[in-house]
C-alpha cells in the first residue's frame, strides 16, 4: 500500500483543484520541488489560495502569469511574497504565530491540502517536520490531503514534529 503513495511531484499536485486552499510549509522546509510542479499546472487552475508563513527559495508566485491561478494569503510576509500581498492577487493576515494553528483547527481557514517537507520515515514509520514545525503540525493535522516531499537531508527534530507515514497521502522523494 505504501508503494502507491510514492509518486512524482507532478502526479502529487494533480489532487489540487481550482478554489482549493493549500498550506505551504515554510522557512527552510519550503518544498520547492513540489511547488515548481504546482506552478507548471497554472493554466489548469483558478483561484487556488496558497497559505503560508515565511517561504524561502526561488519560487515566484508574483509572476503575472500566475495571477488568475494562485492567490497568496501570507500569514508572515517574506521577500518572495511581498509583491503578491501588495497586489490584487494576494493578501496578508496580521496574526501572532502562536494563534495561527487555531485558524486551521477552528476552520477559520479550512485547508484542502497541506504540502510539507519531511525527513525519511524511521523504522516505526515516523517522519519529522524537521527545521520548521511551527504551524505545519496543525496544517498536517487538519488538511484532508497531505503531500510530503521526503528529503534525506532534512534533519530529524524531536518534540511535536513527528507525523506517521499513514497520515501522508502522497510521498515525493526528492533531496
Amino acid at each position: 500500500m505504501e508503494d502507491k503513495k510514492n509518486i512524482s511531484a507532478e502526479e502529487a499536485v494533480k489532487i489540487i483543484r481550482s478554489g482549493n486552499r493549500v498550506f505551504i510549509h515554510g522557512s527552510a522546509a519550503t518544498p520547492i520541488h513540489i511547488l515548481e510542479a504546482l506552478q507548471k499546472r497554472h493554466g489548469q487552475l483558478k483561484n487556488v489560495e496558497l497559505v503560508s508563513i515565511t517561504t524561502l527559495g526561488n519560487i515566484n508566485f508574483n509572476d503575472p502569469i500566475y495571477k488568475d491561478s494562485f492567490f497568496t494569503n501570507s500569514l508572515f510576509v517574506s521577500e518572495n511574497s511581498r509583491a503578491a500581498v501588495n497586489s490584487d492577487h494576494g493578501d496578508y493576515v496580521p496574526i501572532f504565530l502562536s494563534e495561527i494553528p487555531r485558524l486551521f483547527k477552528e476552520n477559520i481557514l479550512p485547508l484542502d491540502v497541506a504540502i510539507v517537507q519531511v525527513s525519511p520515515p524511521d523504522a516505526h514509520g515516523y517522519c519529522s517536520l524537521g527545521t520548521s514545525v511551527d504551524i505545519a503540525r496543525a496544517a498536517v493535522d487538519m488538511a484532508p490531503h497531505v503531500i510530503a516531499m521526503v528529503n534525506s537531508r532534512m534533519p530529524r527534530t524531536h518534540g511535536q514534529g513527528f507525523i506517521h507515514i499513514t497520515t501522508i497521502n502522497s510521498l515525493v522523494w526528492h533531496d
